[in-house]
């Protein structure tokens, strides 16, 4: 994301922003080997090699201090730094004294449910890393009753309208009417708006999107639209959890393993009836996404 360099000036700690004008008015800043001198000047630090008085502060700014906030996605809000149609963007959540957060994957524009959004881009990359096996889960209504071949197809892996082949998914009804049903979903990759081109190539459309939980962390108990930062155990688990789960499906031939079973997140008021084999019982906290 593009700044102006008085601020990552001072984000590296090397001046005060008034300082860091007086640098760049001075002709004592560079960016990509040019001398830069007007203010309203820009960089991107993980693009850009920016130097002041001939010293790289891309390290100094990789750095700070990392911050780690979980956010309860709305729906309504795009998940980007910045969007030339000036829709609500999801880092107008969360304080600006936060700092440069930036989004670890994406939710689409009407997916609600738990996003990560930091300033480490290592734990980014073994999150949104497939080869990473970080599963991701979603709570999902679609419209009328899939039957259980289409289901079936789902969970094999299936061609999208692109022509892109997706990966086995796990697939698991968690409730149902007449008109509407209830779906866990598994992945373990992020393709563009996956699951609603999923459930859309069998004819059933998406309806409400939520994602509860990202590797072990988890979305329960906080609101929509509300943030809270991650434990110190919780990064922990989700940055040993990636390896961890890279070695196990080496270790089993690439197989992904079952996910034990447990109350839903965020679940709440009487519980759904079961349906079909392996279906358990999941609030109605399932039918708000």
């Amino acid at each position: 994301m593009e700044e102006r360099l008085q601020k990552l000036i001072a984000a590296a700690g090397l001046a005060s922003r008034r300082h860091a004008e007086e640098l760049i008015e001075a002709g004592e800043v560079t960016v990509n080997g040019e001398v830069v001198r007007e203010l309203g000047t820009k960089a991107d630090p993980a693009r850009d090699h920016i130097k002041v008085r001939g010293r790289l502060i891309n390290p100094l700014l990789e750095a700070r201090e990392k911050v780690y906030v979980l956010l309860n996605k709305p729906r309504g809000y795009l998940t980007a730094l910045s969007d030339p149609e000036g829709r609500p963007l999801v880092t107008q959540l969360v304080p600006p004294s936060l700092g440069r957060l930036h989004p670890v994957g994406r939710l689409d524009f009407n997916t609600e449910g738990l996003l990560i959004l930091t300033n480490d881009g290592e734990l980014t990359n073994h999150v949104t890393a497939a080869r990473n096996h970080v599963r991701k889960v979603y709570e999902v209504k679609v419209k009328g009753v899939p039957t259980e071949e289409q289901v079936a197809r789902l969970r094999r892996g299936m061609r999208l309208d692109d022509g892109a082949r997706t990966a086995p998914a796990e697939i698991k009804m968690l409730d149902e009417t007449k008109t509407n049903s209830w779906f866990e979903v598994v992945l373990q990759e992020g393709r563009n708006q996956q699951i609603r081109r999923m459930f859309d190539a069998i004819g059933h459309s998406v309806l409400k999107l939520r994602r509860v939980k990202i590797g072990p962390v988890k979305l329960e108990g906080l609101p929509v639209g509300k943030w809270r930062y991650l434990a110190p155990a919780e990064v922990a688990r989700l940055k040993g959890g990636a390896r961890a789960a890279k070695r196990g499906a080496k270790g089993e031939g690439g197989t992904t393993r079952r996910r034990r079973g447990g109350k839903q997140a965020g679940a709440t008021g009487k519980k759904a009836e079961r349906v079909g084999r392996g279906a358990r019982s999941a609030g109605h906290g399932a039918r708000g996404v």
